[in-house]
């Protein structure tokens, strides 16, 4: 049976997590299916489960180096031995790090790369037009070592089995506020794999790369394109410089499918960034991709979580807003047509926890009217835009 869209369950990925206390956290996707299911947006029958841990990790064992597999799977025992600690730092993985080791890593690890290989699979073999697994979008993880909260990089993982299975030309674009270096190193000097990250300047945000000269090297060059945006940049400059920078890549590249990270920490309320954007870059943004997938790829499109750290105003609605959009629901048709998007559904988030805020906002988008304006508005616009100029040189 065929479905427009899927939903990769992710169950067993909400194992990945390094603590209580840390800013990557799953609830993130336990708030986000409360509340599509509240909405009636989220139906059992297009909930489909990951492949096996076995089959990630044969993917896992392709793209990542031997010593670091092992380093994980020693870290990931109840006690590792002192032997094992003593190298975690060698590996992004020391326990006073922002990736640190914790029990079971390794299967929760891979259960992440099991769901995203099952959202290509999906969506490759003909069996969907597009999937959506959330807990995907590890994008920070290289081959020899972990990186910003990432163990494995799922994502290249993903990408590695359409390209070995299919022979498919995958762009992937990477809408975290972080760049989305992991996959972009992966696939550096590779010409089939076009990679396409937006976010805020490495002169100022973890993991300090992303320019715009980076632009592929050897037989990849020229598939690669950064936009680097200015700290505090608001709603309208994102989206225009996101709405040029893919267009050209689509028509440049012409892929056969379209791999997208959905991290959302590009929002005003992100505890981890410094842009300034609303809810409305996270309706707009699969808008776009919706749209260039069905015109450039026969509707091929593979989505991904990533990042997004303030779990309760933020991440629940942009992720329900991206799932909308893959699987077509009329609730999008009243979210367009009403003030703010009209309201979330009465009651939720029902979840409890000491973390909760005291104020939850009721609305599908934000009321900017109420915020205070960037000051230097203009001058962020127009630093973009010169950006922008230079970055698109290449294509």
């Amino acid at each position: 049976m065929s479905f427009r869209a899927l939903w990769i369950d992710n169950t067993a990925s909400r194992q990945y997590c390094f603590s209580e206390q840390h800013p990557f956290h799953p609830i993130r996707l336990e708030l986000t299916e409360q509340l599509l299911r509240q909405c009636d947006a989220l139906d059992d029958s297009l909930v489909m489960p990951p492949l096996s841990l076995e089959e990630a990790r044969d993917t896992v064992r392709r793209i990542h180096r031997p010593d670091y597999i092992a380093a994980v799977s020693a870290l990931s025992a109840p006690s590792p031995r002192p032997e094992d600690i003593r190298l975690a730092a060698q590996y992004g993985l020391d326990a006073d790090g922002d990736t640190p080791y914790f029990p079971d890593m390794e299967a929760a690890s891979l259960a992440v790369v099991a769901g995203s290989i099952a959202a290509a699979e999906a969506v490759m073999s003909g069996r969907a037009d597009r999937a959506l697994h959330l807990a995907g979008g590890l994008h920070h993880a290289f081959p020899d070592r972990a990186s910003g909260f990432c163990v494995y990089n799922d994502a290249a993982a993903a990408i590695s089995s359409i390209r070995s299975k299919y022979g498919a030309r995958v762009l992937y674009i990477d809408t975290d506020v972080h760049h989305g270096d992991g996959v972009q190193w992966f696939f550096y000097d590779d010409p089939d794999v076009f990679t396409l990250s937006i976010h805020e300047t490495g002169k100022f945000l973890f993991p300090g790369t992303g320019f715009h000269h980076e632009w592929g090297h050897s037989a990849g060059y020229g598939a690669c394109l950064n936009l680097p945006m200015e700290p505090y940049t608001e709603d309208d400059s994102w989206l225009d410089i996101f709405r040029h920078g893919v267009e050209r890549a689509v028509s440049a590249f012409k892929p056969d499918v379209i791999v997208s990270q959905h991290g959302c920490d590009a929002h005003a309320f992100d505890p981890l960034a410094h842009i300034h954007c609303s809810m409305r870059i996270y309706r707009e943004m699969p808008r776009l991709i919706r749209e260039l997938a069905d015109r450039h790829t026969n509707g091929r499109w593979v989505a991904l979580g990533g990042g997004g750290y303030d779990h309760w105003r933020v991440v629940p609605r942009a992720w329900s807003l991206l799932w909308l959009e893959m699987s077509g629901h009329p609730l999008l048709e009243r979210i367009d047509s009403l003030p703010l998007g009209g309201p979330l559904p009465e009651g939720w988030p029902s979840l409890d926890s000491p973390l909760k805020p005291d104020q939850l906002p009721r609305t599908w988008l934000d009321d900017t009217s109420t915020w205070t304006p960037m000051p230097r508005r203009q001058e962020i616009t127009d630093k973009n835009k010169a950006m922008l100029d230079i970055a698109l040189q290449h294509l």
